[in-house]
């Protein structure tokens, strides 16, 4: 009986005991000491033997092509990485249906380990399959109008007016705010994070920071992209409120594991059970939105209304008795 996926994930990286037979392409994953040899066609070739996997990874509107076109350029920049930590990454990026664009996603190294990075667009997608129409996330500069007042009523709670010029004109980044709009035209509270705000985030949470910090190096992707990931912290305080979906807090457990050092992709949905949540929290979505909708007219049968008939004038004969009786 062949081995599972789990399975020759945990074997290439020494999690657990390796069992006679193993496949030969687990064979080569063994060993992750050992790094990945250089990154180009052989990797590529490599990659191949996965294709049933990722093509069961995959949601429908992705293709693998469209999916490796974005790898292929990515290659380079692993070329040290453990091969398992590489289809790691790669697997619990696909099952989330994003692309690895450094927009939607982005797979890094860090040391020897490959990472997948969910950046905010990422976040906002999973989000707009559920109850969220649109995702609003925006970067205060120095030069902006800004002001923030959290107790104010929706509406007037917020105010960025975007200094005139380039970005560089503007002035250096001083807060990150993020709100939604719900699919039934209301929208939620803002997240509104400063920098020092996002500094701790970094700082405390994020272990790759933490080691090229003690290495005296500036290579991890919050030194090299801070304002983007400061964008994707604001956005993961959302949550807060908005109603979290299956999809999204699996999501999130996966970004955490990749910062711990974690395998990642044991975190993701494969692509039918993705599919189901998806509908659900669609169904829940509509559910909720039929509530907040005012009543469908509807077609009222009217009840019949009792109308006083005129008095009629009484007949000449019975004037006359009335006046013989008198």
């Amino acid at each position: 009986m062949g081995l599972s996926l789990k399975e020759k994930v945990l074997i290439a990286t020494g999690a657990a005991p390796d069992p006679a037979g193993v496949p030969e392409q687990v064979a080569d994953l063994k060993g992750h000491e050992q790094v990945n040899p250089p990154m180009n066609k052989t990797v590529m070739e490599w990659l191949a033997r996965y294709n049933d996997e990722f093509d069961g990874a995959l949601p429908a509107h992705i293709d693998r092509s469209t999916f490796f076109a974005a790898v292929r350029s990515l290659l380079p920049t692993l070329a040290r990485c453990t091969p398992a930590s590489t289809l790691d990454a790669l697997l619990a990026c696909a099952r989330f249906g994003l692309v690895p664009d450094g927009r939607h996603a982005a797979i890094v190294r860090e040391g020897k380990l490959a990472r997948f990075i969910p950046m905010a667009q990422g976040y906002v997608d999973l989000m707009c399959r559920g109850e969220v129409q649109s995702v609003v996330v925006e970067v205060v500069r120095e030069r902006d109008r800004f002001e923030w007042v959290p107790t104010a009523p929706l509406g007037e709670d917020l105010l960025h007016v975007p200094a005139r010029g380039m970005k560089s004109e503007r002035g250096e980044a001083t807060h990150v705010y993020a709100f939604v709009w719900f699919r039934n035209g209301n929208r939620s509270r803002a997240v509104v994070l400063d920098r020092e705000e996002a500094e701790e985030i970094r700082d405390e949470h994020s272990r790759a920071y933490q080691e090229a910090v003690a290495e005296g190096r500036e290579d991890s992707y919050w030194h090299r992209f801070f304002v983007q990931m400061w964008m994707k912290s604001a956005v993961r305080r959302l949550p807060k409120y908005v109603r979290m979906s299956a999809e999204l807090t699996a999501l999130m457990k996966a970004d955490d594991a990749g910062e711990a050092g974690e395998a990642q992709s044991f975190h993701a949905p494969d692509a039918e059970t993705a599919r189901l949540l998806a509908e659900a929290d669609q169904a829940h979505a509509a559910a909720e939105a039929s509530q907040d909708a005012p009543a469908a007219t509807t077609k009222t049968r009217r009840l019949p209304v009792k109308r006083s008939q005129p008095r009629r004038k009484p007949s000449r004969r019975a004037r006359r008795g009335r006046k013989q009786a008198a």
